[in-house]
């Protein structure tokens, strides 16, 4: 029984905590829209995700204003294009084309943004998923909504180094290519170790092979409501910090699992996960890092920010799993840089690093996230950023990602500006060593012993 005790609290949570049901997505397959004519496969695939989602955003915002509970962003995750498309698509000009179809379905649905423009090449690449991934370049550049997401390792298959090294150039080339909007392009492009097939969140979302027709995921957010509880236990020990992250991920995690339940019920489509991950935004007070340094660091950055971020994520997670019976996407908390003002400020102080960042990727739900790094930074560079995070992903047996924006033009010392929830970015150094050779070197890094682990 709900006691009105409870319903001033979730009250509390929204109008002052920030609380928000971040995104609904719906995933559909378009394994059936398979044809060898360029023309139909375009045209199926208007037909499914136009016909599928058409209630999608209008339902979200009735969800929304019943409930009383914002409802962020609606968006689409559809089948990795790379696994249907290729018997029509010959060459990186033909999956430019899909690209362009796709962002017209979202903009004809009103969805935030469509994932799906994938590629998985953990273990080794056909023609057509190369082709698709030569092609992100110029699908960002003369797309708004579609964004890209591409799957180099795993710890069952090892790490495709070929692909690794591909990515770095065409990170390089997206950049390029939408330097006019501050290579936003390569805000939609992430590369992914062990990537999950019911990720809600852009720009890595994508239906995997192993879901259904189609399927409702909710990711939640909640960094404030976090934060806020925190402050209510400032300077006691860490059982009751972590009790009380517990309980209010389980709060917050039941907001999430009313709206998806809700939202399969009335478009009829059936309900995949709650993804508990804490997403942060620029606005302030609704921060990881915030959350993290009321547990008592000065500055997210300094010696402990791990162990921090660690025990946030861990109990994150065991309060969610209470509150709902299916949970996955990505859970626990993201650590974007744009995206969060506390990891904004910590870099503009000098408190925090890539290598930093890098260090807490071990314990967090993502990776690397929404970095700008000098415009100048070598393909290779970038390649062996992607390699370690990869390796970090594969050994950990954990997903790891990185969405690194080379900002053309800009140095250290210099900012992007995105806007809204993308925020802003400082541009961060880079090691200054070289790894071409290495990076060179091509073929695969075997999967790691699963057994005698130390």
């Amino acid at each position: 029984m709900i006691n009105i005790f409870e319903v001033s609290e979730t009250n509390k949570m929204i109008e002052q905590e920030k609380l928000d049901v971040r995104t609904i997505t719906m995933g559909i397959s378009l394994l059936d829209c398979c044809d060898s004519d360029p023309d139909t496969l375009k045209e199926n695939i208007y037909e499914k995700i136009t016909g599928k989602a058409k209630d999608l955003v209008r339902t979200g915002d009735e969800i929304g204003r019943e409930f009383g509970i914002p409802i962020v962003n609606k968006r689409i995750s559809v089948t990795p294009v790379s696994l249907f498309a290729g018997c029509a698509c010959k060459t990186p000009k033909d999956f430019v084309e899909v690209a362009k179809t796709l962002d017209k379905a979202a903009e004809d649905t009103d969805v935030n943004f469509i994932g799906g423009f994938s590629a998985l090449v953990s273990k080794g690449m056909t023609p057509s998923e190369e082709n698709l991934i030569r092609s992100i370049p110029k699908a960002m550049s003369v797309t708004e909504r579609v964004c890209s997401s591409v799957n180099v390792g795993s710890t069952r298959t090892g790490i495709n180094m070929d692909a690794v090294r591909l990515m770095g150039e065409i990170i390089k080339e997206t950049a390029e290519e939408t330097k006019d909007t501050g290579s936003f392009g390569c805000a939609k492009l992430v590369v992914f170790c062990n990537a999950p097939d019911d990720n809600p969140f852009m720009a890595g979302a994508f239906h995997g092979v192993t879901e259904g027709d189609a399927v409702i995921n909710v990711g939640v957010s909640g960094p404030g409501v976090v934060k806020h509880a925190l402050e209510a236990v400032r300077g006691e020990n860490f059982e009751i910090l972590c009790e009380t992250v517990k309980k209010t991920a389980f709060k917050v995690t039941r907001a999430g699992q009313l709206v998806a339940q809700e939202a399969s019920e009335r478009l009829g489509v059936p309900f995949g996960i709650v993804d508990l991950s804490l997403a942060p935004t620029p606005a302030v007070g609704d921060s990881v890092a915030g959350i993290l340094e009321e547990m008592g660091l000065e500055s997210v950055g300094a010696p402990g920010t791990t162990a921090a971020l660690a025990l946030l994520n861990d109990q994150v997670k065991k309060g969610g799993l209470m509150a709902s019976s299916f949970v996955g996407g990505l859970s626990g908390a993201f650590i974007p840089v744009s995206e969060d003002q506390g990891m904004i400020d910590a870099v503009e102080r000098g408190a925090l690093t890539i290598e930093k960042l890098e260090a807490m990727t071990c314990v967090c739900s993502v990776g690397l996230d929404m970095i700008a790094i000098p415009g100048s930074t070598p393909a290779s560079t970038i390649s062996g950023i992607i390699a370690d995070e990869a390796a970090i992903g594969m050994v950990n047996q954990k997903t790891t990602a990185v969405r690194l924006i080379p900002a053309v033009g800009k140095d250290v010392g210099d900012t992007l500006e995105f806007g809204g929830l993308w925020g802003h970015a400082p541009v961060q150094s880079v090691n200054r060593f070289g790894c071409e050779d290495f990076v060179n070197r091509g073929g695969r890094i075997p999967a790691p012993v699963h057994s005698f682990k130390n």
